[in-house]
């Protein structure tokens, strides 16, 4: 018996189209036709290759297409770089670049020493000192005029080379030297004398109590100076720098009397008591320099 239909014409199999009917042989052998069905395999199996093959190629295509987006993209990210010189900003425009020069706080050196300061304490005028160490050499020039040295005289006795009211003065004010130094031009001599204290403001002190009428310093005579101002009419001057006091007498060595008309005279008290103060201060101005350069 058969399940299909009776008088018609047969179904044709197709192995694409779903539920269509394989045939079959009517006879007594009714095995598969297995040849018919490896070739429908075989071309079912081309189809597929077909499939990949194209699917691949435009895979391929595809991806070839973003490469070539991601290479135009990148060449026009670095197109700024491949401008030429003169499209690039100019260097006033560049970041980070500043036309001002840098500047910085003021400083200032410290002020420089006072030489002064060095011979206002005995702490500070440490030097040596000595009568020749402050008037040293045989002779002194000041301006045109070359004075000859005589002698030197140096005491820890401060009253016993001074006369009037001085011994006292310089004993109260505590004096603990007193250096003497003769000078002679043209039969004109003159003694300088300078006394020392341990601080300024004692030199200062003597210097303005001293009356330079009558409270003065004795001469010092020898080594080519005769003897003068003993008991005629000198010239006195009294003055101070730093712990210094110093001191001069001037007359001629004949023994006349000194008038106001004597400027020569005058002119050697000036030059001696100058020289003098000079001499203190570039002892101070040394031991300053001194001091800067430790």
């Amino acid at each position: 018996m058969s399940y299909g239909q009776q008088g018609g014409p047969q179904s044709q199999w197709d192995p694409w189209k779903p539920h269509s009917q394989q045939p079959w042989n009517d006879g007594a052998d009714q095995t598969p036709d297995w040849a018919a069905l490896a070739e429908a395999s075989e071309t079912r199996n081309k189809r597929r290759r077909l499939l990949f093959i194209g699917g691949g190629a435009l895979a391929t295509v595809a991806i070839g297409a973003a490469v070539a987006v991601a290479v135009v993209s990148a060449n026009d990210s670095n197109s700024a770089s491949n401008k030429p010189a003169s499209d690039l900003p100019g260097t006033a425009t560049l970041p980070g670049e500043s036309a001002a020069a840098p500047s910085f706080a003021p400083t200032s050196a410290p002020p420089p020493l006072d030489p002064k300061d060095f011979v206002s304490s005995k702490n500070k005028d440490t030097a040596p000192l000595g009568a020749q160490i402050l008037f040293p050499g045989t002779q002194l020039t000041m301006g045109d005029t070359v004075y000859k040295k005589g002698a030197t005289d140096d005491t820890k006795s401060c009253s016993a080379v001074t006369r009037g009211g001085l011994p006292k003065i310089l004993t109260n004010s505590d004096c603990t030297r007193f250096m003497r130094v003769s000078y002679v031009k043209d039969g004109i001599a003159v003694t300088v004398g300078v006394a020392v204290f341990d601080n300024a403001a004692q030199a200062t002190k003597v210097k303005g109590q001293v009356n330079t009428q009558k409270d003065i310093i004795r001469s010092l005579s020898g080594k080519g100076i005769k003897d003068f101002c003993t008991s005629s009419i000198c010239l006195s001057t009294a003055n101070s720098y730093g712990r210094y006091a110093y001191f001069t007498i001037s007359g001629f060595t004949s023994g006349r009397d000194v008038t106001e008309k004597d400027t020569k005279v005058y002119q050697t008290g000036d030059d001696l008591a100058e020289f003098t103060f000079r001499q203190i201060r570039r002892r101070g101005e040394a031991q300053a320099s001194a001091a800067a350069n430790e």
